[in-house]
């Protein structure tokens, strides 16, 4: 085995793309004969449910709206799920609702709560930091459970390596043991059973943890649990430096939800979350994104993520019916 942690780093994050590939049903690349493949004419394909990530639809000043305003906002456009951040439902909480009264909402606006989007330190290496950590992501799941949803982020927040004053304000150290990481996430995992809730480890292309598709891989494959599961996201793969060939090792069961977005021709080193944009007004190679999400059979949601401050200043239900006719359109071309 590699001394050297770098490399070390890699040699794991390879390791875990191939066992993420073969805990799939299907092996990508390898079609059952006489059957089309996935994108031949006449092979059937597989629906996605399109989702709408908060954060796409912010006030001009970039803060979350209320959530139940999100939640009209995302039934009027024809959203199949919404994917809440915590704030948000802390925020309606603080205000005098109650879980059960939000579920009821999400219930009556037909959405499905994908995914909420948590910000927990369960990977920082200061072990009283963790502990803490775990204590919000608890919280955390116990909500996600009460209004309906299955799944929770769990990005490397606290460990980014000093890349985020917001998400990192302590510019902690990165984390290079991997293995360590998919310890700490087992942990994590542990603690989402008893809500029957599955944290995702998302990747994060700006962090110097987590910032590529084969270190996520890594931690959900060594975490000694079949139920993890990691979180893509279109625009933290450019960022992060990934290429989008390493999603044709990737099984459906692999991937709890995916985040949509595209970005414009800028830099990796240059490009930053404000410059996200709808899909298809970009240069991602989108085509071949979908193609690799039906290569492994996956049918679960796609989550329109996007931060971008010209969106934020425009109506919220142009911008929500907007993109979900973008990522309609992505899908089939």
């Amino acid at each position: 085995m590699p001394t050297d942690p770098v490399s070390r780093r890699e040699w794991l994050a390879g390791v875990a793309a191939t066992g993420a590939a073969a805990a799939g049903a299907t092996t990508p690349g390898v079609d059952t004969p006489g059957s089309p493949k996935p994108d031949a004419p006449g092979a059937a394909r597989k629906p996605f449910g399109f989702c709408l990530n908060t954060s796409t639809v912010r006030d001009k000043d970039g803060k979350s709206r209320p959530i139940t305003e999100l939640i009209a906002v995302a039934s009027k456009a024809g959203y199949d799920a919404i994917e809440p951040w915590t704030s948000e439902i802390e925020a309606f909480l603080k205000a005098g609702g109650t879980t059960k009264e939000l579920r009821k909402r999400f219930e009556d606006a037909n959405l499905k709560v994908a995914d909420v989007i948590g910000f927990a330190e369960w990977i920082v290496e200061d072990e009283a930091r963790r502990k803490k950590g775990l204590e919000v992501a608890k919280r955390d799941m116990d909500w996600a459970a009460e209004v309906g949803s299955p799944r929770v982020a769990a990005p490397p927040v606290g460990a980014t390596g000093g890349a985020s004053k917001r998400d990192d304000p302590k510019f902690t150290q990165p984390i290079i043991d991997l293995l360590a990481a998919a310890d700490r996430y087992r942990a994590l995992l542990d603690l989402g059973k008893a809500a029957g809730v599955t944290p995702l480890v998302e990747i994060w292309g700006f962090s110097k943890t987590l910032r590529r598709l084969g270190e996520a891989l890594c931690v959900a494959a060594e975490c000694g649990d079949g139920s993890a599961a990691v979180l893509p996201d279109v625009y933290h793969l450019y960022k992060g430096g990934s290429d989008f060939a390493g999603l044709g090792l990737v099984s459906a069961k692999a991937v709890g939800i995916f985040h949509l977005n595209d970005y414009p021709k800028i830099d990796r080193d240059k490009i930053t979350d404000a410059d996200r944009v709808y899909p298809g007004d970009g240069v991602a190679p989108l085509k071949e994104v979908f193609a690799a999400l039906r290569a492994m059979n996956y049918s679960g949601f796609v989550s329109l993520e996007l931060f971008n401050r010209d969106y934020w200043k425009q109506d919220p239900h142009e911008v929500a019916k907007t993109g979900l006719a973008k990522m309609k359109a992505a899908a089939q071309a």
